[in-house]
């Protein structure tokens, strides 16, 4: 006998198990939904990097990206180590950062940073502010280390409006006018607190209210340290510093390096002038010059100096065609020296030239054109005499010379250059001229080789 079907027993289990699962899942989704409606949105952050001294185009870069933070409603972290403004304005800058509509945020680090001048202008013009140990906070004169001469009555006033506007009005602005460590900056209120990277910067002054132009806002920058946290996704955090062609830019743009790139360009071109046209190192010295110029127009130099370094740098050069080591190298290497300490010597201390840099590259100098290009003229000299003495003398082509290729007259091996169409190896031939350091020849067809002297 066959067993009976229990399809009618199923169906009644099969629609109580399927209502279930939609109930289970409805009730997964709505929970999921509800968490997501009521966990905190991603707090946008940009942390700006402020390395070394405030330029041209690194001041163009911070305002660009205070723009796109500002129209992305995101918090700004200005991550400092500089010694303030290089020939910009620090005060613009500054008001700027106070009267941006969302919060600012400074911190100085890592060891050893410092944040001084047009860089301590920003931490006063910050909501709030923080400092790894062992930093350096202030001073805050010269705002400009290119002109530290040049003040403003008027810096008080505006830190002081600055400071109000942002909820501070408890800074100790006396106390800033030396250099403080961590815990200084701290005890006279220029910094909130003390952490070792920008990660635990945000984490302690998360949840702390700032005022804004647009209102006060609560920070949440906490970062997260554990898996849970890291699926909540609570701070988006994005580092932005200055693209390849900025960084190019910015790392020139310092009197050192101004003064190092336009002594190895013209020790470039100095070379090219001891030898028969043009190569790599008279194209690297206008390159370097070429930087060198974009540098002098933001590291500005006294016009005055910078005359005698150059000048002191062509005496040398004189000597060198003049083929002695007399008078014009000694005077030269005077206003060498002179003209090196007196092009940036109205600098602050912070970008000043080192005095090292400045002896290396007078005793660089010295053997560089005193003895070593004129070492190199005589010989030139000694070889352009011996090869002048060919003229008129038969050899062999041991190379092909289309145009150019290798001869071999009166015992040695020469660089030749066919005057016409080229010559195959083995062809008898006959020196027409000399073009510096190579040889002008000819086919010579009519006689054997009788004044080779092979």
């Amino acid at each position: 006998m066959r067993p009976r079907p229990r399809l009618p027993f199923l169906v009644p289990v099969l629609v109580v198990s399927g209502l279930a699962g939609t109930t289970f899942a409805g009730t997964s989704l709505a929970g999921a939904a509800e968490r997501a409606a009521t966990a905190p949105p991603t707090t946008p952050v940009r942390v700006i990097e402020v390395q070394g001294p405030i330029d041209r185009p690194l001041l163009a870069f911070i305002e660009e990206r205070l723009a796109e933070a500002e129209r992305a409603g995101a918090i700004v972290v200005f991550q400092l180590n500089t010694p303030g403004m290089l020939g910009q304005n620090g005060l613009a800058l500054a008001n700027r950062v106070a009267r941006l509509d969302v919060p600012v945020l400074s911190w100085v680090g890592p060891v050893p940073a410092k944040a001084s001048g047009g860089g301590l202008l920003l931490m006063l013009a910050s909501s709030l502010a923080g400092v790894a140990p062992g930093s350096q906070t202030g001073p805050l004169r010269p705002v400009d280390v290119l002109r530290p001469e040049v003040g403003s009555a008027e810096l008080r006033t505006r830190i002081e409006g600055w400071l109000a506007l942002r909820g501070r009005p408890d800074v100790d602005l006396d106390a800033l006018e030396r250099p403080l460590a961590a815990r200084e900056a701290l005890a006279v209120k220029a910094a909130h607190v003390a952490t070792y990277t920008v990660p635990e910067f945000l984490i302690a002054v998360d949840g702390m209210t700032v005022p804004t132009p647009s209102g006060a806002v609560v920070l949440r920058t906490r970062v997260a340290t554990t898996e849970a946290e890291a699926g909540e996704r609570t701070v988006d955090i994005r580092f932005e510093e200055p693209g390849l062609i900025g960084r190019v830019l910015h790392a020139v743009a310092t009197p050192s390096m101004v003064y190092l790139l336009l002594v190895l360009g013209l020790a470039a071109i100095a070379f090219e002038l001891t030898q028969p046209g043009f190569g790599f190192a008279g194209f690297s010295g206008v390159a370097l010059l070429m930087l060198a110029a974009y540098g002098l127009t933001v590291a500005v130099p006294s016009w005055g100096g910078l005359g005698l370094l150059v000048l002191g740098i062509g005496l040398l050069v004189l000597d060198v065609r003049l083929r002695s080591l007399s008078w014009p190298t000694w005077a030269g290497l005077a206003a060498f020296v002179a003209g090196s300490i007196l092009a940036w010597g109205h600098v602050d201390d912070s970008i000043a030239i080192s005095p090292w840099l400045i002896g290396g590259a007078v005793l660089a100098s010295l053997l560089y054109y005193g003895f070593a290009l004129t070492v190199a003229l005589q010989s030139r000299d000694r070889i352009v005499g011996t090869q002048r003495g060919l003229v008129g003398l038969v050899g062999e082509a041991r190379g092909r010379l289309a145009p150019d290729g290798p001869v071999f007259v009166k015992g040695t091996l020469w660089r030749g250059r066919s005057e016409g169409d080229p010559i195959e190896p083995g062809t008898p031939i006959r020196v027409r001229g000399v073009d510096g350091l190579i040889l002008r020849v000819a086919p010579e067809l009519a006689r054997p080789m009788e004044d080779a002297g092979a």
